[in-house]
């Protein structure tokens, strides 16, 4: 069971169960991985755009392949957002 188990949420046993026998997890670990999954994918597209454009930015990139990344990313994330132009982009980045 994850903890701090709150109220209204699913138990992920089942899900902890099945990484445990198909992994070398144990089940705290198990439990962890899980939780950082889900916090990942609950991130909302302003703080993914924002934060993939400074992971781009210190990688050396320049703007304008880093929205066009981003842009080719967000489709493909658990809950894809409404398609963003390059504008509405960098206006989410810059204000």
């Amino acid at each position: 069971m994850l903890e701090p188990r709150q109220p209204g949420r699913l138990s992920h046993d089942d899900l902890i169960d099945h990484l445990v026998r198909s992994t070398a997890l144990q089940r705290g670990e198990a439990a962890r991985v899980i939780l950082d999954v889900l916090a990942y994918f609950d991130e909302k597209t302003e703080e993914f755009v924002r934060r993939r454009h400074r992971e781009l930015q210190s990688g050396g990139l320049a703007n304008a392949e880093i929205f066009e990344r981003i842009a080719a990313e967000l489709p493909h994330r658990a809950v894809a957002p409404p398609e963003l132009s390059l504008r509405q982009l960098r206006r989410i980045v810059y204000g």
